[in-house]
């Protein structure tokens, strides 16, 4: 069985066409599946556009992406894990893909990414450059990344100790344990961060994250891009890195997705 993990936060904008686009994807490849929304403290209709579609929900109170990417994995019945953004659309391509790459022995892998909408002039420019150095360096973001249940066990799953880039911390313990792929097919996401941003504010989180590589984002200050109005450290024992207790999947899911097929 493939299990789609996919962590939403107030996702309600995006989560729909994310998922539409997985579901018909996962009917094409034609294999057992699951598809989880790991539904992280919304307040908005993030829920309930997921239990509409017939998906497996969990609620959580992480407020912590990767605590949130652990849950999912944790409630998932598969044997192949698939991470994927709640504003990022997934083909048929990418989903074998990845699986082909896992067949041939791969400890995991994830696509680039093309934006579904206008963006600003330098990032035409960034984009391009980011892709190559991905595939250069097999070193990706967390849009769409997939493992062997195994592989992701043998690692630890995704650091909570990381607010953000905890994606490149699981990518690196992936790689040291053997091939990581980058597979030539792309994955379409959400334009929304990088059109509100600006040019100097891109450079300056490129810059915090070549100088300080994650053991920069072990704080949430100055992660408003991510965590909005959220971004400072929770109260002590409050929840975030040391602190999130997840609600036991066992309790707090709906019933299991319409199409998996087990």
């Amino acid at each position: 069985m493939i299990s789609f993990v996919i962590p939403a936060h107030n996702e309600e904008a995006c989560l729909a066409a994310t998922l539409d686009a997985l579901l018909r994807a996962a009917r094409q490849v034609g294999l057992p599946y699951e598809v989880i929304v790991v539904n992280d403290a919304s307040t908005d209709r993030t829920g309930a556009i997921a239990r509409e579609r017939g998906v497996r929900v969990v609620d959580v109170q992480h407020r912590l992406i990767a605590a949130t990417r652990n849950s999912g994995a944790r409630a998932a019945h598969g044997e192949v894990l698939f991470f994927v953004d709640a504003d990022t659309e997934a083909s048929a391509e990418a989903v074998r893909a990845g699986l082909d790459a896992l067949q041939q022995g791969a400890v995991g892998g994830g696509c680039v990414f093309r934006y579904n909408g206008p963006v600003p002039w330098w990032a035409h420019i960034v984009l391009p450059i980011g892709t190559r150095l991905s595939r250069r360096l097999k070193l990706i973001g967390g849009c769409f990344l997939f493992c062997p249940r195994s592989e992701f066990e043998a690692v630890g799953g995704f650091r909570e100790q990381y607010y953000a880039a905890e994606d490149v911390v699981f990518v690196r313990a992936l790689k040291s344990r053997g091939r990581f792929v980058i597979p030539r097919v792309a994955v379409l996401t959400s334009n929304r961060k990088v059109r509100d941003i600006t040019l100097w504010r891109a450079l300056r989180e490129l810059c915090r994250f070549v100088v300080g590589g994650p053991e920069a984002y072990r704080s949430r200050e100055g992660l408003d891009l991510w965590y909005g109005r959220e971004a400072r450290d929770p109260p002590a024992g409050g929840g975030g890195a040391n602190g999130s207790q997840p609600i036991p999947p066992e309790t707090n899911g709906t019933s299991a997705a319409a199409g998996s097929r087990r």
